[in-house]
This record gives C-alpha cells, structure tokens and sequence, in this order.
C-alpha cells in the first residue's frame, strides 16, 4: 500500500487529506446513521437509552482520543517508540471507570446492569483502537489511518445499524455493536503493523510512551468530549422521555457541526508535534469557516436538517437547527485548540474546559428552565465563551528544541529516512 506524507508534494498530500476526509465522512455518516435510524425503529424511552449509551461511551470512551493523539504526538517525534503497555493500561482504567461509576449512572439515568457492562466491553474496544489509529496518524502513514478508520467505523456503528432495521430492541443492538467492535481490532493492528526495522527505529524504540502524556492528552480530550455532551445528559436526566429524545434529535446537528472538520486536525496534528506552527493559523480558520458553512446551511434549512435527523416528527423543532449546529462549529473550533496546545506541550490544556463544563452544569441544573429551549441556550453559551477563552489563551508559537524534527521524513511509510529525534524537554 503506497503511503503519503506531507513531504512527498502538495499532489500527494492532497491524495491522503482527501483519503482521510473519506474515511471521517463514512464514519460521521455511520455515526449519524445510528441515531436517525434508532428515532424510526426505537421506542421514544428506547430512543432515550440509545442516545445517552453512545454519550457515556462517547465521553468515557475518549480516553482512546487521548490516546490516539498522545501517541500521534509521540511517533512523530520517536518513529517506532513502544506503546503497547500504555494503551493496555489506558483501555483497563476506561473500562475499570464505568465499572466503579455503573451503580450512580444506573440511578440517575435510568439505565440497566446489562445496559451498563456492554458500555464497559465496548469502551475498552474503543479505547484499544487508539492506540493503532494514533501510531498510523502519528508516522503519516495517512492512507493506511484511512483505511483503519473506515474499518473500525463499520465494526463501531454499522452492526448496531443493521440490528434496528431488524428491528432488534436497544439491548440486543448494543450486543452486536459490542462483538463487532472487536472483531475488527485484529485488523487495525495487522494495517497498523511495521514491516522494516534498522538502526534508526530500533533506537527510538527505546523512547517508551509515557503515562503522563497520554494523561494529559486524555484529560484534555475528555473535558472536550464532557462539556460538549453534557446537555445531552442533562437532557435525559431533567426533561421527559419524549422531550429527551426531542433534544438527542437536535444534538445530532451539533455533533455534525463538531466533527466535520476535523480531518484537519488529524493531517496537522504530526506537524505541528515536530515544531511546524504555521499550520495552526490555517486550521483554525478552515475549521472557522466550516462551521460558519454549517451555521448558515442549519439557519436557512432548519426543518429540513432535523426532518432529517428524526423524521418528519422532529421538523416543527427546525427554529432551533442553526443553534443546535452553532455549538458543534464552536466546539470544532476549542477541539482545534486542544490539539495545537498539546502538540506544543502547553501545560494543562484542559482548564478552561473543565471549568466551561462546571458553568454548565450550574447553568442547567440551578439557573436555566429545565426545557429543550433552556439546556440549549445554555450549552450554545457555554460553547461560545469556552471558545473565545481558549482562543485568547493560545500560546505563542514556538519553533521546538534542535533536537526534535522540524520537517517530516520523505516517506511516511519508511520512518528510516528521519534522523533520531531527542526525548521532549
């Protein structure tokens, strides 16, 4: 399989942005799938259980993020660095957390124990995939992370999908989704694998993954994924089952919003770990701009857009469309922040965000209505002051020490053409 870098010509660099943009499509486009075919096929308290499944697995499950993006950061700089131990370990604390937190979030959220230990088996799969989608990203080796991500995208969601237009109940569909998560993990690592050593990675194998970084990427990743799910939690936990699942409706143009650009971040996120900060100024205003796109689509087709996230049923609710995807593209814009800050190091990159996530939580629960209009305007608010605080707070670029690279080797697939790269600090 030919592989394309960043140095091997803009042509090439457009063939692997362009690979990487299909295989984000396929997945966000199954991602969505699940919930639109969940509101046709599922029961609205069903419906209900679906969506706040995929957000706890979502949120706890973005230790696999964390992951991936710590270890991108860290192949980068050391090509064939070791990173088997540290993502065993990560996927046993995901699981080893919903495990200790299943009885509150069975109180709370109404959910029951085989509900919550197949959200336990799937975040372990889930956070295990990291670990190989992050060493593809991380040597630009952007073909094979294409065809890793598409994979791992039909044994994520496509099994779940062909279990309700089977007319399989929430539990059962849950099941598949979980056995089908698994089976393609083989496959990652077999696309993920090394073929060639020599001298070059085999010295860099010796510059182990260290916890505290996958921990800081993690944390970071995780108050993202928090402050941007939360409404949808709050949503199941304050408002009725029919309103609840009005408003996961609603949340599937947020999540559009958000993920939509982010293949730009994956293609920059190698680069700007090795000192290449130019890129930064260009991926926030890409991922600026998208969501304006998605903005302005979502204000001027607003019924249409959850028309066809739900059904004709949810169309009345088109009024709120340009909200909804209004904080998606705001959080695009703090997710792309995140990156840039932990690829330059920065020191805890995910303040900000735990504090957006608090201010939410007294929003919705003490000040705001408990209605859909409420919990939105508050998540659309949260969104828009948490991105304008970590804009403001994006440090100065700085080109990094002599020792790491400054430019990415000719051939992303043959990490022996780099020269070694010194352990960061």
């Amino acid at each position: 399989m030919t592989e394309t870098t960043p140095g091997a010509g803009p042509g090439r660099l457009g063939a692997a942005g362009a690979a990487v943009a299909a295989a984000a499509m396929v997945t966000n486009g199954l991602a969505y799938l699940l919930p639109m075919l969940g509101a046709r096929k599922l029961a609205v308290e069903e419906l209900s259980v679906l969506a706040t499944v995929l957000a706890l697995v979502a949120i706890v499950g973005v230790a696999g993020v964390g992951l991936q993006m710590a270890v991108a950061v860290h192949r980068a700089r050391h090509p064939g660095a070791p990173t088997n131990r540290v993502a065993l370990g990560t996927a046993a604390v995901a699981g080893g957390a919903v495990v200790v937190t299943a009885p509150l979030l069975m109180t709370e959220l109404h959910l029951s124990l085989e509900v919550m230990a197949l959200v336990a088996g799937t975040t372990v799969a889930v956070v295990l995939a990291g670990r190989w989608l992050g060493e593809l990203q991380g040597e630009q080796r952007f073909l094979r992370l294409a065809w890793a991500m598409g994979v791992f995208a039909l044994g994520r969601y496509a099994g779940m999908s062909v279990a309700l237009v089977l007319g399989a109940s929430v539990v059962d569909t849950l099941l598949v989704g979980l056995v089908t998560t698994y089976l393609v993990l083989p496959v990652l690592a077999w696309l993920a694998r090394r073929e060639t050593t020599d001298e070059n990675s085999t010295a860099e194998a010796g510059t182990a993954l260290r916890v505290q970084q996958v921990m800081s990427a993690g944390t970071a990743a995780l108050a993202m994924l928090v402050v941007s799910y939360a409404d949808l939690i709050f949503a199941r936990q304050l408002l009725t089952p029919a309103e609840s699942g009005a408003y996961s409706v609603g949340t599937v143009l947020t999540k559009g919003a958000l993920w939509a650009p982010q293949v730009i971040t994956v293609l920059a996120l190698p680069r700007l770990a090795v000192g290449n900060n130019r890129v930064r100024t260009v991926v926030l205003v890409i991922v600026g701009s998208c969501g304006a796109l998605l903005v302005t689509a979502a204000a001027l087709a607003g019924d249409f857009a959850f028309g066809l996230a739900g059904g004709a049923g949810y169309a009345s609710l088109g009024e709120y469309a340009p909200y909804f995807a209004a904080t998606g593209a705001l959080y695009a814009v703090v997710f792309a922040v995140v990156n840039a800050n932990i690829a330059a190091g920065t020191r805890w990159p995910a303040a900000p965000l735990w504090v957006a996530a608090g201010c939410l939580a007294v929003l919705t629960m003490f000040v705001a209505p408990h209605t859909i209009q409420g919990i939105m305007w508050s998540a659309y608010g949260t969104a828009a002051a948490t991105a304008l605080v970590m804009l403001l707070r994006l440090p100065r670029a700085k080109r990094r020490a002599t020792g790491d690279r400054s430019s990415p080797p000719d051939r992303a697939d043959d990490p022996r053409q780099a020269a070694p790269a010194a352990p960061p600090g």
